[in-house]
């Protein structure tokens, strides 16, 4: 360890070449990095983990996405629709067990009756909860219209991932059409902030061609776009995707999680108050990889509520662990893990990110 690392540690607003720099910490430089991540976490957000009860709704998708499982060149998947009494005795579900909050997820689609059908979702989930539930939506890429109905309906939160801030690597994971232009990608994360969401986005960590200045590049867009939430996890390859040609050039997975739990630290280090999801992916590649993104800086995590008949067609990645999980094993098995972590749940309670709430507070004031 050098004199220099802590030097940088204790810097009060990273520069690329310092956040490369930390990126690139030994097994020891990281002890560091991570017991100031796991201090800023509990003077800024507090100990408590939160739970968000997650539904697949949909894996059918318009993009095809070089690196996803779900994409609509992979024609080995069934293809599948929750039905409205699923999403809502999810929901129900989420509601009587005191998660506070669901995720609706889906693959991207833009006509007409799914926009329409997941306004109605949502507004009777706020319904059926008396107002309640907090309700986070990730259907990718929509007009402003579809975010404010949406919006209006009663969803508060979108995540939607930029998967690379660097413009030239979007390209080499998306086909080049219009449906999967960078420029696309990042007016949507502008229109849901304009619209009123509180926004998350996030990335994968040791895709192919990926480098540490890419990784630190992402850091400091996620500042720059001064979001309130972030999901992000390693990359796992999918045999059925174009990517899979490059598996055997890929970091290791273990390398690759140890590098997802650094932008975990740095990404808390950096934007002390927002959410950051301890992500699936994690566990993935380590049994205990959501325990020790919570230590970390990691304060979300999603049990997954996908009826189990739909979970094996909605595979992202491969090795996804839960997928033969019953919703209330998976809540027991994530209140374990948490506990582990040494942190609680906020039971009952939303968990909007703190970031969020000050950006209101100073919007309103400017407005006055």
């Amino acid at each position: 360890m050098t004199p220099l690392f802590k030097e940088i540690l204790e810097s009060s607003d990273y520069s690329h070449q310092q956040l490369i720099r930390l990126l690139s910490a030994d097994e020891d430089e990281r002890k560091l990095l991570f017991a100031k991540a796991a201090e800023i976490k509990n003077n800024f957000v507090g100990n408590k983990v939160y739970f968000r009860g997650l539904m697949e709704y949909s894996n059918i998708c318009a993009k095809d996405c070089f690196y996803c499982g779900v994409r609509s060149g992979n024609k080995t998947i069934s293809r599948y629709v929750m039905s409205d009494e699923e999403v809502m005795q999810a929901a129900v579900f989420a509601y009587e067990h005191h998660f506070a909050s669901v995720v609706i997820q889906s693959g991207e689609r833009f006509n007409k009756t799914f926009i329409r059908r997941i306004g109605k979702l949502v507004s009777d989930i706020k319904k059926m909860s008396d107002g309640k539930l907090g309700i986070t939506l990730s259907m990718g890429e929509q007009t402003d219209e579809t975010f404010r109905y949406w919006f209006e309906s009663g969803a508060h939160r979108y995540l939607l991932r930029i998967e690379s801030s660097d413009e030239d690597l979007y390209r080499k994971l998306h086909p080049d059409n219009k449906l999967h232009d960078y420029s696309r990608r990042l007016e949507a994360l502008y229109a849901l902030k304009r619209e009123g969401f509180q926004v998350g986005t996030g990335v994968m960590i040791g895709l192919p061609f990926q480098s540490y200045d890419h990784l630190a590049k992402d850091l400091l867009f996620f500042k720059s776009l001064d979001i309130d939430m972030a999901g992000m996890g390693p990359y796992i390859e999918h045999e059925n995707t174009p990517l899979w040609q490059y598996r055997d050039s890929l970091l290791p997975r273990q390398e690759r999680f140890d590098l997802s739990l650094k932008m975990v630290a740095l990404l808390r280090i950096m934007m002390k108050d927002i959410n950051i999801a301890a992500t699936t992916a994690m566990q993935a590649i380590d049994p205990q990889g959501r325990e020790k993104a919570i230590k970390v800086g990691a304060n979300v995590v999603m049990p997954n509520l996908t009826p189990l008949k739909y979970r094996e067609d909605y595979l992202l990645y491969q090795d996804k662990p839960c997928i033969d999980e019953e919703a209330d094993q998976c809540q027991r098995c994530l209140e374990a893990r948490i506990h582990i972590a040494g942190a609680e749940i906020g039971w009952d309670d939303w968990g909007d990110s703190p970031h969020f709430a000050a950006r209101l507070r100073k919007k309103l004031g400017e407005n006055t």
